[in-house]
């Protein structure tokens, strides 16, 4: 089979009687193979140059967190922080680019120390594998160890939002306690009976279940006084149509309240809801019981 230098075409035959397809012929004999062949650097190179250009994207990006920090003291403890923060920055690309380079890495080797002989530089591509695998361990252990943290911010953030519903929602009701001298019966004369400007009460009360609200109250503590009798009156006159002096002109006074809060799957009736009896948190735990979380209630 020969191939023509000109077109590329292949054929059966001598190129010094003309290419089939584009009528090129060859001037002489095929130059003979050199006795004395240098092996080729260039994989050995290619391994080293990308083990190197991995190791230098990490070194910058966690120069590039350190000077992102509001303290610019150079130690151990700060460089630790910020390759950490250049781990989770590189986790999406350098990562995978640098275990497809360390697989594909591995089989170029592989393949110079098979064939020594047309190759050579494999201390210089072990270096380049070694720079490879670093990296990959770096990253891979500076977001092992800060998982746990992460993940622990992730549960206050969380904790920090159902608390910011609550928070919201005390207000409201100390709002409503202020202007009718109780709390609401129900949610929606809660959301009726207060303005709501900024629209904070509607964001508040958009996944909860209305239902879950239960007004109580102290009957010691919310029944009107009765009135006083009058001295010296002993007859008074009376009438079927008229109202007697203890009747009650003052509507029924709620004192205490509870309602449920969605947790962080923000779906109401939940094993994770949260209760607010008063102002007062009482957060689920694993074992499906419950912890109070202190809360300061105001009375107006």
């Amino acid at each position: 089979m020969t191939v023509c230098p000109c077109c590329g075409s292949k054929f059966e035959g001598d190129l010094r009687e003309g290419c089939v397809s584009c009528g090129a012929q060859a001037v002489g004999e095929p130059l003979a193979r050199p006795e004395i062949e240098l092996p080729s650097y260039g994989r050995a190179l290619l391994i080293t140059t990308v083990g190197l250009l991995l190791l230098f994207a990490f070194a910058l990006s966690t120069l590039l967190a350190l000077f992102e920090q509001s303290s610019l003291t150079i130690g151990f403890w700060p460089l630790v922080s910020a390759a950490e923060t250049a781990a989770w920055r590189l986790k999406l690309t350098a990562l995978p680019f640098a275990l497809v380079s360390l697989w594909a890495g591995w089989l170029v080797y592989a393949s110079i120390r098979h064939e020594r002989a047309r190759f050579m530089g494999q201390d210089t591509a072990r270096c380049g594998l070694a720079a490879m695998l670093t990296v990959v361990l770096m990253i891979a252990t500076f977001i092992g160890v800060t998982v746990p943290e992460r993940l622990r911010q992730r549960e206050r953030g969380i904790q920090a939002g159902i608390e910011a519903q609550g928070y919201t929602l005390q207000r409201a009701f100390l709002e409503y306690r202020a202007r009718y001298k109780t709390y609401p019966t129900t949610m929606k004369d809660l959301q009726d009976g207060l303005p709501d400007a900024d629209g904070s009460i509607a964001v508040a009360l958009s996944n909860i279940d209305p239902n879950t609200y239960k007004p109580s109250a102290n009957l010691a503590d919310a029944s009107p006084p009765k009135p006083e009798r009058l001295r010296g009156v002993a007859i008074r006159r009376a009438s079927l149509n008229s109202r007697t002096d203890d009747s009650v002109n003052e509507r029924f006074s709620f004192t205490n309240y509870e309602v449920r809060l969605p947790g962080e799957d923000k779906t109401p009736n939940t094993d994770d809801d949260w209760l607010m009896k008063d102002g007062v948190f009482v957060r689920p735990t694993k074992a499906g019981q419950t912890t109070d979380s202190p809360s300061v209630e105001t009375t107006p």
